[in-house]
């Protein structure tokens, strides 16, 4: 087994290769001077069975062309299996056809996946399930459900929790982590009047006196959190709190969080946090690195992954 990763989120890729015993293989990845990328694989491929980790995040394209051409450079190698961990599938939100002659971007960058030379995708928290669909090779998508449960459990009384979904859409994610803590679950009701702009527009369910946990998958802009933990809070919620798996965190999110009524995101460190989020007092990042290990271990020994779904 062979693990290379790009420059995305080296930490986690160097605690996933610590939580495996074996070491990140080189690999130079350089820029011409009109900013092509250039990639080196310093060591032998040949026959080998080879994990490439590395999230799409930002800058997405750059570590998006950064994962396409490393695995090239792999297929190229005559590496005998690649798969790619992709611990944040970006691009993963335009995933159908919201209007007339608007692209579906998860199936693009499926396609590329595959074209490049993957045999297989491991990743975290799709934005949505059916994205599975659109890869033509065998796709794992794992929960950080897990990783979430423990931590409530070790933070939180969870006889007087309530698990929110900040949308319809979010209902079947939200529920699969209330039964396992017992809890009961409320979702907010909005719309979206224009693409990154949402407004709550009532909350289904009871949540007076509840201490509440706002569970995603995806926070960008924090616009949306935020506006969802106030309405929340004026419906009479004790404290509401986030744990959300993928934290983005662009432009002004950390100043809207730090404004916010919510004590506290929690989030996972599929994406690299910055050292403004790290900084920030309600933002605290659990890791990820054993749960992709140990799929990466199942994976490279031919064993179930499944039991990791639950």
């Amino acid at each position: 087994m062979k693990l290379i990763c790009g420059n995305a989120n080296r930490p986690l890729a160097k605690a996933i290769a610590d939580y495996l015993d074996a070491p990140l293989s080189n690999v130079e990845i350089e820029r011409f001077a009109d900013d092509e990328l250039f990639v080196r694989i310093d060591e032998n491929m040949r026959g080998e069975d080879v994990f490439m980790i590395q999230s799409t995040s930002k800058p997405a394209n750059d570590n998006l062309m950064e994962l396409l051409i490393c695995m090239d450079a792999l297929t190229r190698a005559s590496a005998r299996r690649i798969t790619a961990v992709i611990p944040y599938f970006g691009y993963a939100r335009q995933d159908r056809k919201v209007g007339g002659r608007t692209p579906i971007t998860a199936k693009l960058v499926a396609n590329l996946i595959a074209g490049s030379g993957a045999h297989r995708v491991l990743t975290l928290d799709l934005h949505a399930g059916q994205i599975q669909g659109f890869f033509d090779i065998p796709t794992d998508n794992l929960f950080a459900t897990p990783v979430f449960e423990r931590d409530i459990r070790r933070v939180y009384d969870v006889k007087d929790l309530m698990i929110v979904s900040p949308d319809v859409g979010g209902v079947v994610r939200a529920r699969a982590l209330a039964s396992r803590l017992g809890a009961d679950i409320a979702i907010v009701d909005k719309r979206r009047p224009r693409a990154g702009e949402s407004e709550v527009m009532n909350i289904i369910g009871d949540v007076q006196d509840r201490r509440c946990i706002i569970f995603d998958d995806i926070i960008d802009s924090g616009g949306t959190l935020c506006n969802a933990a106030a309405a929340i809070k004026e419906h009479g919620a004790a404290e509401v709190s986030a744990y959300i798996t993928h934290g983005v965190l662009s432009g002004k999110a950390i100043e809207r969080i730090e404004a916010s009524v919510l004590s506290e995101l929690v989030v996972t460190d599929s994406i690299d946090v910055s050292a403004k989020a790290a900084a920030c007092s309600k933002v605290r990042a659990l890791t990820v690195a054993p749960l992709l290990g140990e799929a990466i271990r199942r994976i490279a020994n031919d064993e179930s992954v499944s039991k990791l779904f639950d």
